[in-house]
């Protein structure tokens, strides 16, 4: 953390300035505190700003004006009232706001910058390995290298325990090889309240995996089904059966004939499961969106 509090002259703040901030957002996000002695709010503003930046270390750094030692600078960024913090990244100021932020607020607005700052050399080649060793792992789990893939996503959770996403995709690569309570058991340690993509995706999951019935007879129950058009009951038990089975087309054929026969049977359950398999493939996945113009032809029809 710097700060040009001290600076001599006018010149060496400037100096200072092009150095820790220009200079410094190239290779980070500079976040610059505009403080003063005085101000109540920047004292409560200023140890959250220190504490979040400590935490996302060296990716983001904290430079402190005390705008009453630096006027020049002040004016310079037109500033009215304190604490105002600007954030550069690249040489230029790409966000800012004034006033005393809570934590949370903090963390998603630095959160939010961080998605577009550059990573040191060292941290590129180190997220280049990861993701290489994420595709591999995916790679062998869509192959049906179960053991491969869980092996891999276990080594990873296991070097990087807070990254929610490895976890998820740790469970859903358990999914696929049958193994739903240990898939249940990867998510335990992801908070409950995770916004993930990826998390929301594994315990879709894992919720319709715990939901699936598996049965020996499946041709015995499909032929039940063909004899019986109208049971609704059977059909959608047939689609649960399918989804144990990995097999996603037949299941989505199933529950689309139900919603298109009486949309609302069972409180809407048919469609309620088509809506968990989407997210559980993930919604932007080819798979589904198929589906969902299938059912919206029905539910519009």
């Amino acid at each position: 953390m710097a700060s040009l509090a001290t600076a001599a002259t006018e010149k060496a703040s400037i100096d200072a300035f092009r150095r820790d901030v220009i200079e410094a957002s190239r290779d980070a996000l500079v976040l610059v505190d505009f403080w003063a002695e005085w101000c109540g709010p920047c004292k409560t503003l200023t140890p959250l700003l220190e504490r979040v930046t400590d935490a996302n270390a060296p990716r983001v750094k904290l430079v402190k004006i005390d705008v009453d030692k630096n006027q020049s600078l002040a004016a310079q960024f037109r500033i009215q009232s304190i604490p105002t913090v600007y954030a550069f990244l690249n040489g230029q100021p790409v966000d800012g706001f004034q006033g005393a932020l809570g934590e949370r607020e903090l963390k998603a607005f630095i959160d939010r910058l961080l998605a577009a700052a550059p990573l040191p050399a060292g941290e590129a080649d180190a997220e280049a390995e990861i993701a290489a060793l994420i595709e591999a792992a995916e790679g062998a789990s869509a192959a049906g290298n179960h053991g491969d893939a869980l092996a891999m996503f276990a080594a990873l959770v296991a070097e990087l325990p807070e990254r929610e996403s490895l976890a998820a995709k740790h469970a859903l690569a358990l999914i696929a090889a049958g193994d739903a309570p240990s898939a249940e058991a990867a998510l335990a340690a992801v908070p409950a309240d995770s916004k993930d993509a990826e998390v929301a995706r594994a315990r879709a999951a894992v919720a319709l995996a715990s939901e699936a019935m598996p049965v020996d007879d499946l041709a015995g129950l499909m032929a039940e089904v063909a004899a019986s058009p109208d049971d609704h009951g059977k059909r959608f038990d047939l689609a649960a059966a399918l989804i144990a089975r990995g097999d996603n087309d037949a299941a989505a054929d199933a529950l689309l004939a139900i919603i298109a026969a009486d949309r609302g049977w069972n409180e809407g359950a048919a469609q309620a499961k088509l809506l968990k398999m989407f997210e559980a493939v993930g919604l932007g996945e080819p798979w589904s969106i198929r589906t969902r113009a299938r059912l919206r032809s029905i539910l519009f029809a």
